[in-house]
């Protein structure tokens, strides 16, 4: 058995090479709909029938476990997915998200209760992360604001770029006016920005990345779920399938995941 990833297109990668560094023995299969990316300013309708989608591919090549790579999905998709398609067609399986094992980090980090959320206009639109922080703390004070324009950022490879920083500061200055002292980087992109993110909120913010931290919480799933651990595949194997193959992807694929993939492209899912 393999655990398999799944995101709109190259952030997870960013998810996947943190879980690498936590649980490199294991099997991973990684799908990114790179066709139809960006999800994050599509319907919940579309969001869940391409999330639906994708579960069934990745439980249908070898998986039991799958890992919503992506806060989009995560927000829009996960909970429905969870409670209403796998009792019916998977019973013995399961998908798990990035925003809920995030929120239990940001909130034992916080000294102030005051945490901010930076992430796609979709994930901000949902209030998923406001939903978890108040469920592991209802004192929580949350504040979120929507950056659109950093995804397409990092995508050209424009981290660089000196509008950049003027960018981060636009987003991050409403956050920085609500006295936070802990920031969630709510999209998968953006750990490609979190060195310059940290330099600008300063170190009296913690900045919490979700590339930091989803290894860990998965490891520590896996020891709760033996059913699922005692299954998986330790021939260290990485298979790679997207929707859309180009030049470009290969570029990009290799900037996020920093070591160049092979990449199964499959006609539709």
């Amino acid at each position: 058995m393999m655990i398999g990833l799944f995101d709109s297109g190259f952030g997870g990668l960013t998810i996947l090479k943190g879980i690498l560094r936590k649980l490199p023995q294991y099997d991973f299969v990684y799908l990114g709909d790179n066709a139809r990316v960006p999800y994050g300013t599509r319907s919940q309708e579309v969001i869940l029938d391409f999330s639906r989608q994708a579960v069934d591919f990745l439980f249908n090549h070898g998986c039991d476990l799958v890992l919503f790579a992506c806060n989009t999905a995560s927000a829009q998709a996960l909970r429905q997915i969870q409670q209403k398609y796998l009792p019916l067609k998977y019973a013995n399986k399961n998908v798990l998200g990035v925003i809920r094992p995030t929120a239990e980090v940001a909130v034992t980090t916080t000294r102030n209760g005051r945490i901010g959320v930076l992430a796609t206009e979709s994930t901000v639109t949902s209030n998923s992360f406001v939903v978890e922080l108040k469920q592991q703390n209802k004192n929580i004070k949350v504040f979120q604001n929507a950056a659109p324009l950093l995804v397409p950022i990092v995508e050209a490879g424009e981290t660089n770029w000196r509008g950049t920083d003027l960018l981060l500061r636009r987003y991050l200055k409403p956050l920085m006016e609500k006295k936070i002292d802990t920031l969630v980087l709510g999209c998968t992109h953006y750990p490609l920005l979190k060195k310059k993110i940290r330099k600008i909120v300063g170190p009296q913010v913690k900045v919490i990345s979700q590339d930091e931290i989803v290894g860990s919480k998965l490891k520590k799933y896996l020891e709760r779920h033996p059913e699922y651990e005692k299954k998986l595949g330790r021939y260290k194997k990485r298979v790679f399938y997207t929707t859309d193959y180009s030049p470009r992807f290969a570029r990009l694929a290799q900037r996020f995941f920093s070591q160049k993939i092979r990449v199964k492209k499959i006609v539709r899912l």
